[in-house]
This record gives structure tokens, C-alpha cells and sequence, in this order.
């Protein structure tokens, strides 16, 4: 006995509605919640969502918690994780992971991309390549290279004096 899949909806609108999960090519959403969806196209309007696995994401006003895509586009949104080949983002995100990012006016805690435009990014840390435009971080690339050379050596240097003080001999 084979287990067979449902078949998958060629296309969901969801309007002031909450539901568990959704999967379709297209997803469009407006005032409402997801806690998982898996499509090749979504689209979120004043809506949340707790997974997202797309090809490509437009989010405005919008809240997100994971989003793996190829492609997001939020405008007035915020999300937890974001992890895509190309991110366009204004509004905020606690971590952007990507080949190129490009940020409007934007908050965010971790940056990691190969290539961050930039109208205007404040960040704790920022890690890139090439970075062009106005930027604020607490943590740049040569910053984050810097403490982590620091710290190793405040490490190496404790855990050799522990060893010479307390010993066996």
C-alpha cells in the first residue's frame, strides 16, 4: 500500500483567517496568519507567518519568523530569520543571509552577505564583501575579525596560565 500526497492547489487567498499550514504554487495573503507555508510564490499583506520555504517572497506590513527563499522582497515588515539568494529589504530583521542584500531604511542584527547595498542600515553586525552606502553597525567585518583574534588569545593566554598554576606535575 502506497501513501499518496494531496494534490497540491494551484493557487490560496487567505483574507482575515488563521490557519496551520498551506502549500500551493501561489500564496496570497491579507490580514491573516500561517504557521507553515511551502510555495513557489507568496504574498503577504498586513499577514504573519511563523515558516516560509518559497522561490520568492513579497511581504509589506508584514511579520515573518524563517524565511528560506530565492528571492524576498518586504517593504514595512520584520522578520526573525531571512535566508535568500537576492533580499530586498525596509523594515527590520534580526538575521539577513544572502548573495546580494539590498537595504532601504532597515534594521538588522546580523548581516551576512556577499554583495549589501545600502540606503541606510543600522546594524549590530555587518559582515560582506562589498558594501555600498550609508551604514551604522556596531560590529564591522574588520571589527569582528579583530575581537575574534583578541578573544582567542585572552583564551590561549588563560587556559596556559590555568595549566602552568593548576597542573599535575
Amino acid at each position: 500500500m502506497t501513501k499518496q500526497t494531496p494534490p497540491q492547489s494551484q493557487v490560496v487567498n487567505l483574507s482575515q483567517t488563521s490557519v496551520e499550514g498551506v502549500q500551493a504554487e501561489l500564496v496570497r495573503m491579507h490580514q491573516s496568519s500561517v504557521k507553515v507555508i511551502t510555495a513557489q510564490d507568496v504574498e503577504l499583506n498586513q499577514s504573519a507567518a511563523y515558516q516560509v520555504r518559497s522561490d520568492r517572497v513579497a511581504g509589506t506590513g508584514s511579520a515573518l519568523a524563517v524565511v528560506q527563499a530565492g528571492e524576498v522582497e518586504m517593504t514595512n515588515s520584520i522578520s526573525g530569520s531571512l535566508q535568500a539568494k537576492t533580499i530586498s529589504l525596509n523594515g527590520a530583521a534580526g538575521v539577513v543571509v544572502g548573495g546580494s542584500v539590498e537595504l532601504g531604511n532597515a534594521y538588522a542584527g546580523l548581516v551576512i552577505s556577499q554583495e549589501v547595498k545600502a540606503e541606510k542600515i543600522e546594524s549590530i553586525i555587518l559582515l560582506s564583501r562589498s558594501v555600498n552606502g550609508n551604514v551604522t553597525t556596531v560590529v564591522d567585518t574588520r571589527g569582528a575579525l579583530i575581537a575574534g583574534l583578541v578573544g582567542g588569545l585572552i583564551t590561549g593566554v588563560m587556559l596556559l596560565l590555568g595549566r602552568m598554576l593548576f597542573g599535575r606535575k
